[in-house]
């Protein structure tokens, strides 16, 4: 074995100790080549070089070919190739979702690590805002299916996806690329790479990617979801013996984007109020790319970093590898998130920034008998600055009047008189109140992981494996509101204004102590008995910004500490040189995410023991005992607790000539997922104590003659929520989302199947030329697109159907391939243009209202590509 095999693997290949088995097919070779698609890929165990044919690991590999081929720009572009795999980008660049399996999270809260781990080159992505920037020269992507929790030190819980991009090389060489395509898309990448001495090489790569906006602010005159992004990445490669190897890899990326649009699915009550306040609406469009907002949306992006990887044999029979990593991000966003042209939300920004560093270090042995092993350490430490501002635009005020039928006008003189409020203090609603928002965040864990083969025989091996984390957090708020009318108490109001009422038993969430019933608004006439109805009540729903208790405080550390084991114990049958199989029963593990939103509330437990909404009782040490309770504060979330999975999978793998095949079939159960949902003024974050899938991948490729290869890839999912008594659901009667008990329905957004396949040939045309047709489909079956639904629950089958969405992609190329290293291609994705909402939600302070995103339309055009 070469002494140095084990260094230019991924981190993937690297931290698997065992002889394993990837549920994948190898790509095929060039077509024009392509007697054989059985060809291996070699990745690489502690132990000796191994193909994907010997790893017992459901995995999902997508070579540089095939992302060439399919015109693959990003991840988000990556599902089409792996049906287990969807990506789901929301309201801004910075906010995308892996998920794999039907389990995945890390969208729209900085707090919220993600489910699906992203690697690139053994490097930790924590958030997808530092995951989906344009990578030149890929060399392939490794999908692992199901939690990877015990040789992966961060957050492994649904999968890994691990990206591995070519090192330096020590002949010269490169390649330049350039496309052009509808919508003015221009992309450009290249790469060259070469020796500066026997022992040293480096690599150079760079990408430009912009487009113009398909989607259109009508009253603005301006384009959204557009492209603009570029990024350049410098390796360099010392290798002064076969025993010991340096990389050190920096790179930086910048995304510059408008995006993204949402559109109107159903026009609600509060519609009438935007139009009578001149706003536009493009009203129940739910497939258009024409909107109206006041600002376009700003989506701005810094992504950085720098890692050291070093292999190193220290012995015949031990390797030692070390990978240290810092990574920065930088984010800013503004929105007009009410999806209007009337001025209601007139800013809506954020800043973030993050800082991670990391070091991993891996002791791999590589012995002639039947044990081997490897250990290792994993250390992560990151930092997080987050302020915000959401800021009333100048229609505000009138929109909370015209909701009212004048209320909120007529009750200010009142409520500003009995509750002291200052002449000074600007009118209720006026343009620029708001609230602001500031979070200090700090995450230390560290991971000490071991896995262990044993060969009984020399066609079965058991494995075992083990990771042991300590995750410590540590996060303080301060946050405020100048929105004076939301901290007022309206039940203290109505008591300070003489009106008459009874003192409850107990107090209703959120006030500060029991001065009035709550019960419902006053009728209009009022009929109701004295003290039964409070007329200041019904403005109570316009109190959308109330005051924050901030944290830590006496009652609430801020601090989070999780400890946990993960293992994994595996059994891997090689029958023969053709057939392998594999028993695996593993568990993953993802810490603590915390709430860093404005929805950020105290847990009802944080509150008085028993009902936390109960009149002090003597002696309680609780929030409002310490004194701490602020007008209309209620009890929420301020973190969710760790994700704990597990995955029963067995599997079977064929590989002959021309033909190979992979299934996998499994169970995966994830208890406390941490789910993150919108409910129309903020995000819901809380754990379902328990969700469950089971299923089936089954890969294929086949190669019936020299030149013509087909490959089928099938994903089959049952999901389930086993326990989610406390959920949140959307209401197609109301089109709002509120409490509900999802135990036992399907989540939202898994399809039952998905299908991908595709179909290479190449026909000579002469000596020197080729040309190779490629196509691939995928498909989803239909999905709700909304939590908590059925077909009845939404009024029927058909009523139903406008909740669903099935996606699917048609993509296509034509290459002509000289021998000389050109290559012209023509090509087209998306290019049946389906229709469908992926992600639907409550309309932004707009009760009654839906949004959601469209579908995206079709891409076409020309590349030239130069390799030499």
């Amino acid at each position: 074995m070469n002494r140095i095999q084990f260094a230019g693997a991924s981190l993937l290949a690297l931290a698997i100790a065992t002889p394993s088995f990837a549920q994948g097919t190898a790509p095929a070779p060039q077509a024009a080549e392509a007697e054989d698609t059985s060809a291996d890929i070699i990745v690489t165990a502690s132990k000796r070089a191994q193909t994907l044919q010997d790893t017992p690991i459901s995995v999902a590999v997508a070579s540089a070919q095939q992302i060439e081929q399919s015109n693959i720009r990003d991840l988000i572009d990556l599902q089409t190739l792996v049906p287990s795999l969807k990506v789901g980008q929301l309201q801004s660049s910075a906010n995308t979702n892996f998920i794999i399996r039907g389990f995945g999270n890390g969208a729209n809260n900085a707090g919220i690590e993600p489910s699906v781990g992203v690697f690139i080159d053994g490097v930790y992505r924590s958030r997808s805002a530092a995951q989906i920037g344009d990578l030149p020269n890929i060399e392939r992507v490794e999908v692992l299916r199901g939690p990877q929790s015990t040789l992966f030190g961060k957050n492994a819980s649904a999968g890994i996806i691990s990206i591995v991009t070519a090192e330096p090389k020590f002949e010269f060489g490169g390649q330049l690329e350039a496309s052009y395509g509808n919508y003015n898309a221009v992309v450009v990448k290249g790469s060259v790479t070469g020796p500066i001495s026997e022992t040293l090489a480096v690599s150079l790569a760079g990408n430009y990617n912009r487009r113009d906006g398909y989607a259109r602010y009508l009253n603005l005159n301006q384009q959204g979801n557009n492209r603009n992004r570029y990024g350049i990445r410098g390796q360099i490669l010392w290798q002064p013996s076969s025993d010991f190897k340096l990389r050190i890899i920096g790179d930086y990326d910048k995304i510059d984007e408008v995006c993204c649009t949402v559109v109107n699915i159903f026009d609600g009550p509060t519609g009438g109020a935007i139009r009578a306040l001149g706003g536009q609406i493009n009203s129940n469009n739910r497939y258009s790319y024409d909107s109206y907002a006041n600002i376009p949306s700003v989506n701005k992006i810094d992504n950085y970093g720098v890692s050291a990887q070093i292999d190193a044999r220290v012995s015949d029979t031990l390797s030692l590898v070390s990978i240290t990593a810092y990574r920065g991000v930088k984010i800013f966003t503004n929105q007009d998130s009410d999806f209007t042209s009337a001025d209601l939300i007139g800013d809506n920004r954020a800043n973030t920034k993050i800082d991670t560093f990391t070091q991993e270090l891996r002791l791999l042995s590589d012995f002639d008998g039947p044990i081997n092993f490897l250990f290792g350490g994993y250390y992560f430490n990151e930092k997080i600055k987050s302020s915000s501002q959401l800021l009333f635009g100048r229609d505000f005020r009138n929109y909370a009047n015209l909701l009212s039928g004048g209320g909120y006008a007529a009750a200010e003189p009142t409520l500003r008189a009995v509750n002291g409020i200052a002449a000074t203090v600007p009118a209720f609603g006026s343009q620029g109140l708001g609230v602001f928002e500031n979070y200090d965040y700090s995450n230390e864990s560290f991971s000490i992981f071991g896995n262990i083969d044993f060969e009984i025989t020399d066609k079965l091996t058991l494995s075992g494996g083990a990771n042991y984390t300590v995750d410590r957090k540590r996060v303080a708020t301060n946050n405020s509101t100048t929105d004076t009318f939301s901290t007022i108490d309206l039940v203290q109001s109505a008591a300070n204004a003489g009106i008459p009422g009874t003192i409850p038993a107990g107090t209703f969430p959120g006030q500060t102590a029991a001065l009035f019933p709550r019960t419902t608004a006053c009728p209009s006439p009022n009929t109701a008995p004295a003290g039964t109805c409070n007329p200041f009540l019904g403005l109570s729903a316009l109190q959308f910004l109330p005051g924050f208790l901030n944290f830590p405080n006496a009652v609430e550390s801020g601090r989070t500490k999780d400890d946990n084991l993960s293992y994994t114990v595996r059994l891997a049958y090689k029958f023969n040189r053709n057939i392998s199989a594999y028993a695996t029963y593993g568990t993953g593990f993802k810490a603590t995410s915390f709430n860093l939103t404005r929805d950020s509330r105290p847990f009802a437990s944080d509150f008085i023991p028993g009902s936390p909404f109960q009149v002090p009782a003597p002696g309680a040490s609780a929030i409002r005992t310490a004194g701490l309770a602020v007008n209309n504060l209620t009890s929420g979330t301020r973190f969710a607790a760790p994700e704990k999975a597990q995955v029963y999978e067995i599997g079977l793998k064929g590989n002959w000539p021309g033909f190979g095949f992979n299934l996998a079939v499994f169970k995966q159960i994830l208890k406390g997922f941490q789910s993150n949902v919108f409910v129309g003024t903020g995000f819901v974050l809380g754990n379902a104590p328990k969700q469950s899938t089971q299923g089936l991948e089954f890969d294929a490729s086949l190669t019936p003659v020299r030149n013509l290869n087909f490959t089928f890839s099938m994903t089959y999912l049952d999901p389930k929520f086993d326990d989610f008594p406390a959920g949140t659901a959307f209401n197609p009667a109301t089109r709002n989302t509120g409490p509900a008990n999802l135990t036992g329905l399907r989540p939202s957004g898994q399809s039952e199947y998905s299908i991908a396949v595709g179909a290479t040939y190449t026909a000579a045309l002469s000596d020197s030329m080729k040309a190779i047709f490629h196509v691939d489909y995928d498909h989803s079956s239909a999905f709700f697109i909304a939590q908590g639904l059925t077909s009845e629950q939404a009024a029927g089958p058909a009523q139903g159907q406008l909740y669903k969405a099935s996606p699917e992609t048609l993509n296509a190329s034509v290459t002509l391939a000289m021998m000389n290293g050109l290559e012209l291609t023509a090509w087209g994705r998306n290019l049946t243009e389906p229709k469908f909402n992926p992600v639907i939600f409550p309309g932004v302070a707009q009760s009654g209202t839906l949004s959601g995103y469209p579908s995206p339309p079709k891409t076409y055009g020309v590349s030239a590509r130069f390799k030499f």
